[in-house]
């Protein structure tokens, strides 16, 4: 994700909602989710909050990713940027973490 554009950035952020439920499938249904899972999802949660004070949104993908939208090209400097694509990094991760911790504890 070096080098992604702003609207990158906005697309990968709005797709981590999908992309987490998609990687919960495994276990949906269940009374209970692996403590792993878990917190894997609280370490999500991190990712998109940081993303959300760096924005100076609410605490959602999709509300970071309307303002990284909103935001006019020529306004964002390098270090915002980079820091943003870190987040979006380990969000994407996580969430392939997510997706693994799933699949195990609908295994077991």
């Amino acid at each position: 994700m070096s080098g992604s554009s702003p609207s990158d950035l906005a697309v990968a952020f709005r797709s981590i909602e999908r992309r987490l439920r998609e990687a919960l499938e495994p276990i949906s249904g269940e009374s209970a989710t692996a403590s792993q899972v878990s917190d894997l999802q609280v370490e999500l949660r991190g990712a998109i909050r940081a993303a959300a004070r760096l924005m100076h949104c609410d605490a959602t993908s999709s509300s970071v990713a309307a303002t990284i939208e909103a935001r006019h090209g020529d306004s964002w400097i390098d270090s915002e940027l980079d820091e943003l694509r870190g987040l979006a990094l380990s969000a994407g991760q996580i969430l392939r973490q997510i997706s693994v911790a799933a699949e195990a504890a609908a295994d077991r």
